[in-house]
């Protein structure tokens, strides 16, 4: 592996110096690959639903796909938080991006050749990019000040809206590139994922120099040091702490949102589909499902912090809720899906963020990477059981049903964090 070597200056001003020069460098860097990484991850969920249906020849299994790419996922943001860890985040993050783009590349040969068996597994390799995409933000947060992370942390999330928001809009031209290559037209966005995602990869392992990680952990070791850093110094693991009501609820806002997110957006291009909508009208709603995602992320940042976390977690609810509604009620019409999807997308930031500081507020600094780790992996697989669920609920009992089943579990949110809200308040920040 190619050493790095960045000499720390001693003198404190210029210590501080150095590492806000190196910060603006990986914001940079971290802008760069969540632009495109946006695009990569906006390229499954537009068409994955709409493939499968297509080479399954029925609705029954078309949420198979979104379930399959977040199992990948879940099992992704184990194995890159480990190797960031260990040896950083050019290397965890790099590799991540690289191996869902190659498992876009699997995507588009298994559409075809028609081969069930490789879509699998390549959608399990391609859910690598979308677990990658939103562990990036942190490489952001590495360096930032203490009173700074926040905003590092949802400039990252921002960014990656400008690629997912495109992304989706491109699947018509990518539809047409692909036929015109004797490639299912449904594939032509995992070409776009493809070269996003690998783009990504390639340009984490150039821009991120220093790593992040491992000259905060220096830094924090010895911060006084004029010693070279270099990519193979070990992170020191960290030891882990209790489990703390906190963290429950933290983890049940999170997960509530992300099955009621999954199970309606999985299945939402099938509907329209379904009723006569194309390529292009799928991509729009889609686009402004993922921008109502990510987008607000500086303003409910700041809503969580000066509202409260409880609130806000109830807002989500309140949010999904009317998302489901939506869905159910509106009819089949364009604006209708545009209507509730944006709730949808929305209702998932304001639970992420909510969700994320109560995590935050009920961990000490030495159990907290642990913690969010084994978090994300249960958001991630409570995903993939939404994914695999709607499919079948949608085939048994039709788009409608599936949406008032999402207002139900999201209805059931706001009880919960209500009765709840005493003793998440008495956590004490750290």
């Amino acid at each position: 592996m190619t050493i790095q070597h960045r000499t720390i200056p001693t003198d404190h001003a210029a210590r501080e110096a150095f590492r806000a020069s190196v910060q603006r460098r990986v914001v940079v860097a971290v802008v760069t690959t969540q632009v495109l990484g946006g695009a990569g991850l906006a390229a499954g969920v537009t068409v994955g639903a709409l493939l499968a249906r297509q080479m399954f020849g029925g609705d029954a299994l078309a949420g198979l796909p979104a379930a399959v790419l977040t199992l990948g996922s879940a099992a992704t943001a184990y194995v890159v938080g480990r190797v960031s860890q260990r040896w950083g985040r050019r290397p965890g993050l790099g590799g991540g991006f690289i191996a869902g783009g190659l498992g876009a590349v699997g995507v588009v040969v298994a559409a075809t050749t028609g081969w069930i068996p490789l879509l699998f597994v390549s959608l399990l390799v391609y859910g690598a990019g979308t677990a990658t995409n939103l562990q990036a933000r942190y490489a952001a947060t590495d360096l930032a000040p203490s009173h700074r992370r926040g905003s590092a942390a949802s400039i990252a999330m921002v960014s990656t809206t400008l690629g997912a928001v495109v992304g989706p809009n491109l699947v018509t031209p990518m539809g047409g590139v692909a036929a015109a290559w004797g490639i299912p037209p449904l594939a032509g966005p995992f070409l776009l994922g493809a070269a996003a995602y690998l783009a990504a990869g390639v340009a984490l392992l150039v821009l991120l120099r220093p790593d992040p990680l491992l000259l905060a952990e220096r830094l924090r070791a010895d911060p006084c040091a004029d010693a070279p850093v270099t990519s193979s110094t070990p992170v020191a693991a960290k030891p882990g702490g209790r489990l703390r009501r906190g963290i429950v609820l933290g983890a049940l806002v999170m997960v509530v949102a992300q099955i009621v997110m999954t199970g309606i957006m999985t299945m939402t291009p099938v509907h329209m589909q379904m009723h006569h909508h194309g390529l292009g009208a799928v991509g729009a709603v889609i686009g402004a499902h993922v921008a109502a995602m990510y987008l607000p992320s500086l303003v409910t940042g700041m809503l969580v912090d000066r509202v409260g976390r409880v609130p806000m977690a109830v807002a989500s609810g309140v949010v999904l809720v009317a998302a489901g509604t939506a869905a159910a009620l509106l009819g089949d019409s364009l604006t209708a899906s545009l209507v509730a999807l944006v709730l949808l997308g929305f209702g998932w930031n304001l639970g992420l963020i909510s969700g994320t500081a109560m995590i935050v507020d009920a961990t000490d600094p030495d159990e907290r990477a642990r913690v969010q780790g084994s978090v994300d992996v249960l958001i991630a697989l409570a995903g993939a059981s939404g994914g695999a669920l709607s499919g079948m609920v949608m085939a048994a009992s039709g788009y409608q049903a599936l949406a008032w089943t999402g207002a139900v579990v999201a209805v059931a949110l706001v009880p919960v964090v209500a009765l709840t809200s005493r003793s998440v308040r008495s956590v004490r920040p750290v």
